[in-house]
């Protein structure tokens, strides 16, 4: 499994995933896994990108599923 399989599965959940997740999982630095989000996943693969941050936790990221295809 590549680097970016692993970033896209991560962010599949359903729980998403937090930047410092990423970032273990891939051992890239903060700045590469938004220039990723920004980059591969948004522009690249066309992928909605959501994030959501509850009170006192990181914010989680999250590709949101494309429905009817």
């Amino acid at each position: 499994m590549t680097k970016h399989d692993r970033v896209l599965t991560l962010l599949s959940r359903r729980e998403g995933a937090t930047v410092q997740e990423i970032m273990e999982a891939t051992n890239w630095q903060q700045h590469s896994v938004r220039g990723f989000f920004a980059g591969t996943v948004k522009k690249k693969l066309g992928f909605t990108l959501t994030s959501k941050k509850a009170d006192g936790e990181l914010r989680r990221y999250r590709i949101e599923a494309k429905r009817g295809r």
